[in-house]
């Protein structure tokens, strides 16, 4: 009976756990989305809302380490519910990091207010934002359902969003030979599109860890990652 009592206050803490980072995740997908529609409607009065709504995602991820902290010091979990601890706090992190370049790309809205963006690069955006925000969405569930088949497509998904990252790295630099004018915003721009880029990788991350709880063991195939810019020739 004491270890069944014990097994149920354990569950109910990793589900308390859990709400807190699915909280934290809703918060962040609305950052996303919140972040490149103020860009694109150059809505600084938006894009500042962005930004103070940040410290809410921080201070979610305080109260997921301190209660996962809590866990590991009364309840001495091992194996699977080790392991399912260790990646509530590795998931957290993951989604405070996202939320701070749905603040970033904020942040350079006010900049890029009054500027019209050049050719198709809003648009380009726009669908980069779009799929980055549909991976934390799936990888939340994959997190909850501890669905591995998910967490693993999810892997793989992010090498979408890196050549589309290529395809804008390759338009913005054209626009800004083009004309010197085109150089500061699209400037800004690479930097948005960097972020977007990042905030797939730690989805990735995410999805992981997940195989990590799953299965005992971190996924063994390289990541594939399609992210060329870096080499790219200027």
């Amino acid at each position: 009976m004491e270890n069944a009592h014990i097994v149920k206050s354990f569950d109910a803490d990793l589900t308390r756990i859990e709400n807190l980072i699915l909280e934290m995740g809703g918060l962040v997908e609305s950052q996303i989305t919140g972040a490149l529609e103020a860009l694109l409607a150059g809505d600084e009065e938006r894009a500042l809302e962005i930004r103070a709504a940040d410290k809410a995602i921080d201070a979610l991820e305080s109260k997921v380490d301190e209660q996962a902290l809590s866990v590991l010091a009364l309840r001495q979990p091992m194996a699977t519910d080790l392991r399912s601890v260790v990646c509530a706090l590795k998931v957290a992190g993951n989604l405070e990091r996202t939320g701070d370049y749905a603040k970033n790309i904020a942040k350079r809205t006010v900049v890029l207010a009054d500027v019209k963006l050049p050719g198709s690069a809003p648009k380009t955006l726009k669908r980069m934002g779009a799929l980055v925000q549909q991976m934390v969405a799936d990888v939340l569930n994959a997190y909850v359902a501890k669905d591995l088949a998910m967490a693993d497509e999810l892997i793989l998904r992010d090498e979408e969003v890196d050549q589309i990252h290529n395809t804008l790295f390759r338009e913005l630099l054209t626009y800004m030979l083009e004309e010197p004018r085109n150089i500061t915003p699209c400037m800004h721009l690479l930097f948005i599109a960097k972020n977007l880029e990042r905030m797939g990788d730690h989805v990735t991350a995410i999805a992981e860890q997940i195989h990590y709880v799953v299965t005992g063991a971190m996924p063994t195939d390289d990541r594939p990652k399609a992210d060329q810019t870096s080499v790219m020739p200027l």
